[in-house]
């Protein structure tokens, strides 16, 4: 006779309402679950504002977080598995069951993807079509105020023919991938390994139905390693437009900086940011955007400008930006509370990918979306 399941305990403190329709589902499929749901709520340092009892942990078996965890994993002796429902790490590197656990923890790396692209679109016009002076217009009611029918706007250009440097080619990198071909652009990508098999170049974390690129088609040139050497080499292709989307290790802190964007400069590059603001340093893109907008003798002597003609950032250093922040007053630079992957969605999709796992567990199979302590992020290896 099979001896019956063991009960089991999911634990979800989530800063979000319950999605209902997962949690019932999963319910659905894992009777001896017992699912416990507490909507918390965190401060601007990701700390949750109430403290837990100890005993909260006694009998979880998994536990589903965005910043709450046991203060010593020997709390929670039962426990088999973290789901975060957020795909950077960089906010547990020092928590207890990150450094002090074998714990698999696993991300919901995929579900930005949608979302964020379309802010990377999105700014990307907003800047490229100087759409800043057009609300203007409208708010002073004003038909047009360029005093030459419409001359503001003879220098704008589409994205035809422009190239795209993805700096990390996960969901999110792929999605814009996607967007960008289909409006004709060229798409290069640098990642940390080599990718030159069609296996390697597939993604193997979790996707949003129809989104991204799942078999790493779409790039004409994928570049990699992770010395100066190898990304100077990429950013030296010609970019027009460069999407930092790496995540925050000891590798990629300040991987941007000066000599960096002196090489983008050749071409004027516009740089957009969804990863960490730590990955840029500040001061140097600061200097780069000003340099732009002050080199105003280059077309009378015949010559390119110098500099970076703007950027689109949703992550800075520190957050939230303080008033006075020399960042707020960059010229051609767009600032956005760290919002971009905020939507009506975000919960159910983290949700999905919990699902996902908790089937994959169920049947014996690997997780996907699990972090590599050592590398500080998920290498989507499940299979």
């Amino acid at each position: 006779m099979a001896s019956p399941k063991k009960q089991e305990h999911l634990l979800c403190i989530i800063p979000f309402p319950e999605p209902k329709v997962i949690t019932d589902r999963i319910k659905q499929q894992f009777p001896n679950l017992k699912i416990t749901y507490m909507q918390n709520a965190l401060n601007d340092n990701w700390a949750s504002r109430d403290a837990l009892p100890e005993d909260t942990w006694d009998d979880v078996t998994i536990l589903c977080s965005l910043a709450e965890f046991p203060s010593d994993p020997k709390l929670a002796p039962n426990l088999e598995f973290v789901h975060l429902v957020s795909a950077g790490t960089d906010h547990i590197w020092k928590k207890p069951i990150y450094t002090d656990s074998q714990v698999p923890i696993t991300t919901s790396s995929g579900i930005h993807g949608p979302m964020i692209a379309e802010w990377v679109l999105m700014t990307s016009l907003v800047a490229s079509h100087r759409y800043n002076i057009l609300y203007e217009w409208q708010m002073s009611q004003t038909w047009d105020d360029s005093k030459g029918g419409k001359a503001l706007f003879q220098t704008v250009t589409d994205q035809v023919d422009k190239r795209l440097g993805i700096l990390g080619y996960g969901s999110i990198g792929r999605h814009v991938a996607r967007i960008a071909k289909s409006m004709g652009m060229d798409v290069i990508v640098l990642t940390a390994s080599p990718r030159d098999t069609p296996e390697s170049k597939k993604d193997g974390g979790f996707i949003v139905p129809g989104t991204g690129d799942p078999n790493g088609e779409l790039p004409s040139a994928w570049y990699s390693g992770t010395d100066k050497k190898s990304l100077h080499h990429f950013l030296s292709q010609d970019i027009d437009t460069l999407l930092v989307s790496v995540p925050l290790t000891k590798g990629t802190r300040h991987l941007l900086g000066k000599e960096e964007f002196e090489i983008l400069s050749k071409r004027n590059a516009f740089v957009s940011n969804i990863a960490r603001g730590e990955i840029i340093v500040q001061e140097d893109l600061i200097d780069a955007l000003k340099m732009y907008e002050d080199d105003t003798m280059a077309v009378s002597e015949g010559r390119q400008r110098k500099g970076l003609r703007g950027a689109a950032l949703d992550v800075t250093t520190p957050e939230p930006l303080p008033k006075g922040n020399p960042l707020w007053d960059a010229p051609n630079c767009i600032i956005t509370p760290h919002m971009s992957g905020v939507s009506r969605e975000y919960n159910v999709r983290a949700f999905q990918v919990l699902e996902a796992n908790l089937q994959r567990r169920a049947e014996g199979r690997k997780l996907i979306n699990v972090i590599d302590r050592q590398m500080g992020y998920a290498t989507n290896l499940g299979t």
